[in-house]
């Protein structure tokens, strides 16, 4: 059978690459503004949900639910948006920027597969098998190699335990993502779930550390960037490629994030990475690789 990339991949390659810059987006908009880091969560996707809003209208596509399965869907999104951000932002004030990406996206493919699976929506593979197996390698690596400089037990356990709370609900999108529902329009439901699940963020936000700042240029040049790239232009793409593509697949591809963050956070941010945090880079990579090369029939859904 032959090998090559199913419609839908190239969406889910540019969601991973674009979700790898909101770390680092959000840590220049943190140092910019003083905001804790999960108001700059909450100010992601409201922004994010903003922009999706104003795309719909100027192109007149918007197209609200009508029944309740509809809004049933824009609240479960809503509330595993809100959920991932909460907890991917919160761990990065104790793990760093790489070590909370790699957590939550390397997590994912596990969460995932084993709720297709128990489902009878994957059929196990050795391809697949190898590929999870070069995945959690290259998460091992890499999430052992930029611990920020004096980080104690207590605050890796609890960033870890943070992640790992992101990459449930980011599982939880993924899976949602692949099973439509006929009253539910990608974009018009992502605007939705985005404003309320910023709101429910910022709102928490307010009352533990305030969401106020100073609007400069740079700040809004940042926030503008943080709800753009890797909120509204990445989900979208993202639940476009899942149309095409079992939510393993849109998983395993969204690997991509970590090394996309892993390359930013040492380039820009200066976060050090060992020579196997590179060898684990490269081992996701090709973990990437396999999941869109891989025969349609391998991928479940």
């Amino acid at each position: 059978m032959r090998s090559a990339p199913a419609p839908g991949l190239g969406w889910l390659v540019l969601a991973g690459l674009t979700w790898g810059t909101s770390g680092t987006i959000g840590t220049f908009l943190r140092a910019e503004t003083g905001l804790a880091f999960l108001a700059v969560a909450g100010y992601r996707i409201f922004v994010g949900g903003l922009l999706v809003l104003a795309f719909v209208c100027a192109t007149r596509s918007a197209r609200w639910p009508r029944t309740r399965a509809g809004w049933r869907r824009v609240a479960a999104i809503a509330a595993a948006s809100a959920l991932f951000q909460f907890g991917f932002f919160s761990a990065l004030e104790f793990v760093g920027v790489a070590v909370a990406t790699l957590v939550v996206i390397g997590a994912t493919p596990l969460v995932v597969i084993a709720v297709e699976a128990a489902t009878g929506h994957l059929r196990p593979t050795a391809r697949l098998g190898l590929t999870l197996a070069l995945a959690l390698a290259g998460l091992a690596l890499l999430a052992g190699a930029p611990a920020p400089t004096g980080a104690d037990a207590g605050r890796t356990l609890t960033g870890l335990a943070l992640a790992l709370l992101a990459s449930a609900s980011f599982a939880a999108i993924s899976l949602l993502g692949a099973r439509p529902v006929a009253d539910y329009d990608d974009a018009t439901g992502t605007a939705g779930a985005f404003l309320a699940g910023g709101t429910a963020v910022l709102g928490v936000a307010a009352a533990t550390g305030g969401i106020a700042f100073t609007p400069t240029p740079a700040a809004l040049a940042w926030l503008l960037a943080l709800g753009l790239v890797p909120s509204a232009v990445a989900y979208l793409a993202y639940f476009r490629g899942l149309r095409t593509q079992s939510s393993t697949t849109g998983a395993l591809v969204s690997l991509l994030e970590p090394v996309t963050a892993t390359v930013l956070a040492t380039v820009v941010l200066g976060e050090r990475l060992a020579p196997s945090g590179w060898v684990g880079a490269g081992l996701l990579v090709l973990a990437v690789a396999l999941t869109t090369l891989a025969p349609r029939d391998v991928r479940g859904g």
